[in-house]
């Protein structure tokens, strides 16, 4: 049976970029060394950032009218909706692993990116010739994310082996920063575009299909599928059995079981905003802005986020952000009196719930892989988290429809403090060296 060398695990200072004797530096790692607060990162985070950026505005213009569009414009039952919402929320995590084993395998990272980019760019265009036949929108839908779920893992290798160790949370914390922003900018400006030309979805569906295009030619012409001194990785074919016995290795076993466990006790984003509605009777007209600020927020706090975590500790900004979140629950209990200040207060520590967590275990992950594998570990931590989130928010709307909202929420905060709890003590067992 295949078993994985961890004696071969590249060093910290390999990581870093360090070329083999008598090789050119890399010019990607030299470029990576930060001068005061504002961060300087290698031209391939960047280049990925304006990737996400116009891919999430891209994505967003759509998402953000999808609703409107499918129930009231073109007048699908609100059953067959909640089917596609549940495919959408959940079709990237069937491709994720097999990606990022296939980019492993195939030492090509950058076009596997490169191609799931691609297709959730064509998708922009096929669900305007789609009509109203929801069947096929539901098989277009599932494609944009397939397309998502096929460049996450292959993406964030890239960021990995292109950026120094020490230095991983602030190169995921720049590109979660530039996401984030293309996240708020995408609703703005399909709200504008439709301000402007009441119903023309078919010209905001080409115009998103046009930023896309603009950010698959951001990975395509200007991330290097190699960089000068990069090291020759062992060309050992990869597959879904070694993928998965990556798990192991007990370091990058603890970052799975941490996601997992700290994303059983996560109630999403979507469930605290209608809760706001709810409990605030907040406008429909002005529920969107409750995204568009958290977006806002976390794209403001991802770089400083991520060099706290450099800087102080990794495990310290992760356990702090769930604090974060666990402050959001308390607000939820609270009274209904002084709506609008609490409806901020949410909006804002949600935004740096996900600037100080999702970068961070990331970088914590890929510290604690391979090169060779940093792909397919990557992706196997995303689905564990992805699955785990996705488990709590149908438990979540379970304990709501029977219990009611607030005993739901304390159940969540109690749940979310022995997580962090226990989260705590693996984090720190002196074997796990996690910084």
């Amino acid at each position: 049976m295949y078993s994985i060398d961890w004696s071969k695990v590249f060093s910290r200072k390999q990581r870093a970029g360090s070329a083999p004797a008598g090789a050119k530096p890399s010019i990607e790692v030299n470029e990576s060394k930060q001068k005061g607060w504002l961060p300087t990162v290698s031209k391939t985070v960047w280049a990925l950032g304006f990737t996400s950026l116009l891919t999430d505005i891209s994505s967003e213009m759509v998402a953000s009218i999808l609703p409107v569009y499918l129930v009231l414009y073109l007048g699908i039952s609100p059953v067959a909706f909640g089917m596609l919402d549940g495919i959408y929320q959940g079709a990237a995590a069937l491709v994720s692993v097999a990606s990022g084993v296939l980019a492993d395998r195939w030492r090509r990272h950058k076009e596997v990116a490169a191609l799931g980019y691609g297709l959730s760019a064509a998708c922009r265009l096929l669900i305007l010739v789609a009509g109203n036949a929801w069947g096929i929108i539901a098989a277009i839908i599932t494609l944009d994310r397939i397309g998502k779920g096929i460049r996450t893992a292959p993406r964030d290798s890239l960021i990995s082996q292109r950026s120094p160790e020490p230095e991983l949370a602030t190169a995921f914390g720049v590109h979660r920063a530039m996401d984030a922003a293309g996240a708020m900018l995408g609703p703005v400006l399909a709200f504008a575009l439709l301000a402007l030309m009441p119903r023309r979805f078919d010209v905001l569906f080409v115009a998103s299909f046009g930023v896309a295009i603009i950010g698959l030619g951001s990975i395509t012409l200007f991330v290097p599928s190699v960089v000068n001194g990069e090291r020759q990785i062992s060309r050992t074919p990869d597959s879904l059995r070694k993928a998965l016995q990556l798990l192991g290795d007990a370091r990058f076993r603890v970052f799975v079981f941490t996601g997992a466990v700290l994303g059983l006790a996560t109630i999403s984003e979507s469930f605290i905003f209608l809760m706001l509605q709810r409990r605030f009777d907040v406008g429909i007209s002005a529920f969107p802005l409750l995204y568009v600020g958290t977006s806002l927020f976390t794209s403001a706090f991802a770089i400083p986020c991520g060099r706290l975590a450099d800087r102080l500790g990794r495990t310290r900004v992760l356990l702090g952000g769930y604090g974060v979140l666990a402050m959001v629950y308390l607000i939820l209990l609270l009274p209904a009196a002084g709506g609008l200040l609490l409806i901020a207060a949410v909006v804002f520590l949600l935004g740096f719930f996900y600037a100080a967590t999702d970068g961070v275990l990331t970088a914590m992950a890929a510290a604690a892989l391979p090169m060779e594998h940093s792909g397919s570990g990557l992706a196997v931590l995303a689905t564990a988290t992805n699955l785990a989130r996705l488990a709590a928010s149908v438990t979540f709307g379970l304990l709501w429809s029977h219990a009611g909202i607030g005993p739901a929420t304390v159940s969540y905060l109690l749940a979310l403090a022995v997580a962090i709890l226990g989260a705590y003590f693996v984090l720190n067992r002196p074997k796990q060296h996690v910084i």
